[in-house]
């Protein structure tokens, strides 16, 4: 057992984010959606009443904090377990405790909360040792993760719970707790041995506060990191201790970015990149393949996307487009990073201003389904080749018009089964070559 002056001592010792944990949800910063006046997750918290719930959303947004606030208005025992050090065992002994304590004590003294932090670690046959629990009321399981949770976890646990998503703080809601950080005299930072704080400058927690992606721990961890760095450094000077922007930015070295290749990041970010490509936005294509690439994304995944977007997007409006794209993946594969980014850059400049056309996607689509509901159609005789003297008998080639035999290389014929015949698929655009194509096309349909 610790003494008090050992927790107190341990308090002290713990890191700037975890000794500025919001205590009750007035402290709480972030998530009005959820935890505002009148809202949902509040009003539950308040009537007593919650549900088992997950919560998902970037890190830093105070998941872990809202679940012990939860804990504590509720008054119920808090059972904290990381899915990436627990197993089943783990879970078993936390049941059987819920139990004995449901049956031993007076409600509400009596409740679970089983808090499981990044759930989605957790494999099947963990989810499904809970489950049980779940259902009859043993725990009340608030669950965690950064992941989407339709993916990551099981089927019946998820319809046994209300997920809430959290959103990534703002840049003013993360100044916001780096000033009361620096303001808190007993759990935010402490003064030096002669009492004098550290001096730490606006635009130095302006810079930060817009660097960390809504991530109140790093903000936290880095401000921090800058104060100790700034009592050293005045220590040996016998300045003051102060935080400019220029320590701010080495303490927090290089910027953290959102981005898990296997996760939601990875496919929201490729999906917002696609999509401004396809609004031909060239500056939001811009930043977001910059935000990829920053990100450590695969540079020869994002050139296949654009191989793609040339041929789906831009089409026959332009195309030299998948011509430029093919030659940007054999650039990047050649080049590789960090000089492959200009190509790729190149590229999706072309791609976003080329003029667009989907009509090869919706002609192959339309081809397809006519495919699928007519496989047995047999090939026009006059289409097949006629090898042999038996094959010619029976009137294969014959009536087959040679096209370059003919005015503009062109003649009236069926190519498509008789069944299909008269049929249309392709209908070009009215943007850049396409636009070619279609006055070439319907003067030779014309005739």
């Amino acid at each position: 057992m610790f003494t008090q002056a050992a927790e107190e001592r341990l308090q002290r010792e713990a890191p700037l984010a975890a000794r500025m944990r919001p205590h009750t949800l007035d402290e709480f910063v972030g998530q009005e959606h959820l935890v505002g006046e009148g809202h949902i997750l509040r009003r539950l918290m308040e009537a007593d009443s919650l549900p088992s719930i997950i919560l998902w959303g970037p890190p830093g947004t105070g998941k872990t904090t809202l679940a012990r606030i939860i804990a504590q208005m509720t008054q119920a025992e808090f059972a904290h377990v990381s899915a990436v050090s627990a197993g089943v065992a783990d879970l078993r002994r936390i049941v059987a405790e819920a139990q004995e304590r449901r049956t031993l004590e007076e409600w509400p003294a009596g409740r679970t909360i089983l808090f499981i932090d990044e759930i989605h670690r957790f494999n099947k046959a963990q989810q499904d040792a809970v489950l049980p629990y779940v259902e009859d009321g043993t725990v009340t399981l608030i669950g965690a993760t950064t992941e989407n949770p339709s993916f990551e976890v099981i089927g019946p646990l998820l319809s046994r719970c209300r997920v809430f998503t959290l959103h990534a703080l703002t840049p003013e809601q993360v100044q916001l707790l780096l000033r009361r950080a620096l303001a808190d005299e007993e759990r935010g930072l402490p003064g030096t041995a002669n009492g004098q704080p550290v001096k730490v400058d606006d635009d130095a927690i302006e810079a930060l506060s817009a660097a960390v992606g809504g991530d109140a721990r790093i903000a936290l961890n880095a401000l921090e990191m800058a104060a100790a760095a700034a009592r050293a450094g005045s220590a040996k000077k016998g300045s003051a201790h102060r935080v400019t922007r220029e320590l701010m930015e080495e303490a927090l070295q290089q910027r953290t970015y959102l981005y898990d290749k296997s996760g939601d990041a990875h496919s929201d970010t490729i999906s917002a990149f696609i999509k401004s490509v396809r609004g031909s936005d060239a500056d939001a294509a811009l930043y977001w393949l910059a935000r990829m690439i920053e990100s450590g994304e695969d540079p020869l995944f994002i050139v296949r996307r654009m191989v793609l977007l040339a041929a789906e997007d831009v089409g026959l409006a332009d195309p030299q487009a998948l011509v430029i794209a093919t030659a940007c993946q054999q650039a990047v594969h050649f080049i590789g990073l960090p000089e492959g980014f200009l190509p790729m850059a190149e590229c999706a400049i072309y791609l976003a201003t080329a003029p667009k056309s989907n009509s090869a996607m919706t002609a192959y689509s339309r081809a397809l389904a006519d495919v699928r509901e007519t496989l047995g159609e047999p090939v026009p005789l006059h289409l097949r080749n006629a090898p042999t003297g038996l094959m010619r008998d029976l009137g294969y080639g014959k009536g087959y018009k040679y096209a370059h035999d003919y005015d503009e290389h062109y003649v009236e014929q069926t190519h498509l089964p008789e069944r299909l015949a008269g049929r249309r698929y392709y209908e070009p655009g009215e943007l850049g070559y396409e636009a070619k194509i279609k006055e070439w096309w319907e003067g030779l349909r014309g005739k």
